[in-house]
């Protein structure tokens, strides 16, 4: 069993409307579409179709991240790791964390998750309590671009100061 823990994430506290993250295909919990086809799982291996508004007038970009909360690494488990999508984008079709698709926005990146490769893996719990799925976007205000410096090793993105 998997549950979704839902964020998005302002960056400034003065807004007129909440900011807020939706999905088509999520209502709580991940569906066989967002599971790996693998390691005992025979999912579809898509990243989930979300879309979010209300974001604060001065974002920039956006990042999105899905991160298990619960994995047992001791630290989690990243999912997906998308950045630098424009501030006139409001949404991500599903599967579009499968770079082969091209569904990304011009000169977003996808970094590295925890398999050491970029794109979206697919969700594989143990067996045990339930997983917590953490799906964040975050409206980001600063002009400067992220780099992906994750290319040349296997942990996730890293991020210039």
């Amino acid at each position: 069993m998997t549950t979704l823990a839902v964020a998005a994430t302002l960056t400034s506290s003065a807004f007129a409307q909440t900011f807020t993250l939706k999905s088509n295909e999520l209502g709580g919990q991940l569906t066989n579409k967002q599971f790996v086809n693998g390691m005992g799982f025979n999912g579809e291996n898509q990243s989930p179709q979300l879309s979010w508004e209300n974001a604060p007038k001065e974002t920039q970009s956006f990042a999105v991240t899905v991160f298990d909360m619960d994995a047992p690494t001791g630290s989690g488990f990243w999912h997906w790791v998308v950045f630098n999508i424009p501030a006139n984008i409001h949404e991500l079709k599903s599967g579009a964390g499968d770079a082969s698709k091209n569904l990304l926005p011009e000169g977003t990146i996808q970094s590295n998750t925890h398999v050491g490769a970029p794109g979206y893996i697919g969700a594989a719990p143990n067996d045990g309590p339930a997983h917590r799925y953490l799906i964040t976007v975050y409206a980001l205000v600063s002009t400067e671009k992220l780099y992906n410096l994750s290319s040349d090793t296997k942990s996730p993105c890293h991020f210039l100061p």
